[in-house]
C-alpha cells in the first residue's frame, strides 16, 4: 500500500488577499478548516502544512496540526511541496491541497489517491454546465483514457458540431508520485504554460501524463481568492451546508 501524504501549502503574502489561511471563518482560522477535512481522507497517512510564515506555523500548532517551514523565495505550492515532503521517509506520493478550499470535500482527497498506483501525476474535474467563456474557469480536455489532452481558459472543445460533448472544469487539487515531483520542480518553463498562466501545461509540454478523474463529489467547492469570496464562505458554514 502505498505511502501518501498531504501537503496544505500556505504562504502569507497575497497580492489580492494578504494573511488569507489565517482570516477566520466562525471562530477558527481558515488553514484549520482545510486542516481538518484533509484528515478525514481515508487514504492520507498523515496530513501537514508548509508555510514560510511563522504566524501561520505558529496558528497550525496551536490547534494540534503538523506544520513545516520552508523558504520564502519558493515559486509555487508544488515546490514548497517538494521542499517540505524532505522532511519525511518513505513517502510514496503527495497530494497538494489548496490552502484556500475551507470546504473542500475529503471524497476529493481521496479520488486522486486512488490514481496513483500507475501515474506520475493525477488532478480531478468536474463538468461544467455554465459560464463556458470566463478564462478564470480552467478547462480541460480528455483522452479515451482520462489522461488530459490540454488545459485553456478558453473554452474547448469548440462544438463546431452540436453534439452532447460534455465540458469539463479543471479541479485545482493534484496528486505526484514522490519521484515525479522531483522532477516536476526542475522542469523549466513552456510557451504554452505561460502563455495561459497554467502552471500545468509544463507537464504536458514536457511530453508527460496527467490522469483525470471526474469527480464524484455533488457540491463545489467555493476558493477563496478575495476577501468577497470569504464572505461568501462564512455565509455557507454558517448556514450548517
Amino acid at each position: 500500500m502505498k505511502k501518501i501524504l498531504g501537503i496544505i501549502p500556505a504562504r502569507f503574502a497575497s497580492s489580492r488577499f494578504p494573511g488569507k489561511p489565517l482570516a477566520e471563518i466562525s471562530g477558527k482560522p481558515m488553514i484549520r478548516y482545510v486542516y481538518e477535512r484533509s484528515k478525514l481522507s481515508k487514504n492520507l497517512y498523515d496530513v501537514i502544512v508548509a508555510t514560510d510564515d511563522e504566524r501561520i506555523f505558529d496558528c497550525v500548532k496551536s490547534f494540534g496540526g503538523k506544520a513545516v517551514m520552508t523558504d520564502s523565495d519558493l515559486p509555487n505550492g508544488t515546490s514548497r511541496c517538494e521542499q517540505a515532503v524532505k522532511n519525511f521517509n518513505d513517502v510514496d506520493a503527495v497530494v497538494n491541497i489548496q490552502g484556500d478550499e475551507p470546504l473542500l470535500d475529503p471524497l476529493m482527497i481521496d479520488e486522486i489517491c486512488g490514481l496513483l498506483e500507475d501515474n506520475y501525476c493525477a488532478t480531478l474535474c468536474r463538468e461544467l454546465h455554465e459560464d463556458f467563456n470566463n478564462p478564470n474557469i480552467v478547462k480541460v480536455v480528455l483522452s479515451q483514457d482520462n489522461d488530459a489532452i490540454y488545459f485553456s481558459r478558453s473554452l474547448i472543445p469548440y462544438k463546431r458540431n452540436q453534439n452532447n460533448l460534455p465540458i469539463y472544469q479543471h479541479i485545482g487539487i493534484y496528486g505526484y508520485g514522490i519521484n515525479f515531483l522531483r522532477k516536476y520542480v526542475k522542469l523549466s518553463n513552456t510557451p504554452l504554460s505561460e502563455a495561459e498562466s497554467l502552471e500545468q501545461l509544463k507537464i504536458l509540454e514536457h511530453g508527460y501524463k496527467i490522469k483525470v478523474c471526474v469527480t464524484k463529489c455533488k457540491h463545489e467547492s467555493i476558493g477563496v481568492d478575495t476577501p468577497e469570496d470569504l464572505v461568501k464562505v462564512r455565509e455557507i458554514l454558517n448556514a450548517g451546508i
